[in-house]
């Protein structure tokens, strides 16, 4: 089983790069991890306030233990709305 997270964050006008550059450890820690296969942060190239979200995870646990000690940098101060989902698929 592997679990994708996807879907885009909407931002608040102007602070796409701001995010981008906060979400830097976030990306990088998650990278370094054995259970997580991919994780990116990137603009979406037609609506300047928004970012896409893509993760791939090869189980539960280790992402929930992410999501639980990941750093904190305040970038959720800059999002205005999301729609993020979770899937589980077999690998």
């Amino acid at each position: 089983m592997a679990i994708i997270v996807a879907g885009k964050l909407k931002l608040k006008r102007g602070t796409r790069e701001e995010f981008i550059k906060k979400s830097l450890d976030s990306v990088s820690q998650a990278r370094m991890l054995d259970a997580c296969e991919d994780f990116s942060v990137s603009p979406d190239p037609l609506d300047e306030n928004r970012v896409n979200i893509f993760e791939k995870w090869i189980a539960r646990g280790p992402l929930d233990e992410f999501r639980n000690s990941g750093p904190d940098n305040d970038s959720f101060s800059l999002i205005d709305a999301f729609d993020v989902k979770e899937y589980e698929i077999d690998s």
